[in-house]
């Protein structure tokens, strides 16, 4: 039986990449499978639509200085490289609102889609390094995963799913969630951060002996 494991993430957060990639990496040394259930969570939650330059944005939110900045992004991009996904850092690279892209994720998971969405998303934000506000880039995300542009494009345009990702947003929070990634393991165990592959098994091991158990 799979480990259930949710989630929450924002899908601009690098370290979310990350650290799903370790848990991936883990399950499939390990052998023991996961059940992913992705949830949402704004790093900016008040990120104006035309966002703002990253490298600017993390100076004003954490003091991030232009010399940290390039360590930070080498750092994360030889990370990401060795569990097989490509940062594709530059200086002109924006930070942007994350609302509109939560609500394909919600969607598509109604469509047995939302893993596939998720990671699309990561992969068009810091690999193609598109605006995951925009409509079009979205559709396009929603086309990648096998679902269809036209209605992709008329949900987001509705904002039919904005009370309800609010709604899931606000649980988590309400829970205590104030970073991500926030990982909880059997609905029981919850492990912030990115911890690296060999704590990740460790957890999946400890799990799968007490579902044996």
């Amino acid at each position: 039986m799979a480990v259930r494991v949710d989630i929450v993430s924002d899908v601009v957060c690098p370290w979310c990449v990350i650290g799903y990639h370790q848990l991936a990496k883990a399950a499939q040394e390990t052998g023991i499978g996961i059940d992913v259930h992705w949830h949402p969570f704004e790093l900016n939650p008040q990120m104006g639509e035309d966002g703002e330059n990253l490298r600017e944005h993390l100076a004003a939110k954490y003091g991030t200085t232009p010399e940290g900045s390039i360590k930070a992004r080498a750092r994360l991009t030889e990370m990401g490289a060795a569990l097989g996904f490509a940062f594709n850092y530059t200086d002109d690279m924006r930070m942007v609102n994350t609302f509109r892209a939560h609500q394909l994720i919600d969607w598509a998971a109604e469509q047995g889609k939302a893993h596939e969405a998720n990671l699309a998303l990561f992969r068009a934000f810091f690999t193609r390094r598109e605006n995951l506000n925009d409509l079009g880039v979205l559709a396009d995300v929603a086309t990648e995963v096998g679902l269809g542009r036209d209605a992709a494009l008329a949900m987001l345009k509705s904002g039919e799913r904005a009370d309800r990702v609010r709604e899931k947003e606000r649980f988590w929070t309400s829970r205590g969630i104030t970073g991500v990634p926030a990982m909880i393991f059997g609905q029981q165990h919850l492990v912030t951060g990115a911890q690296g592959e060999e704590r990740y098994a460790k957890i999946l091991h400890h799990l799968a002996a007490e579902t044996a158990a």
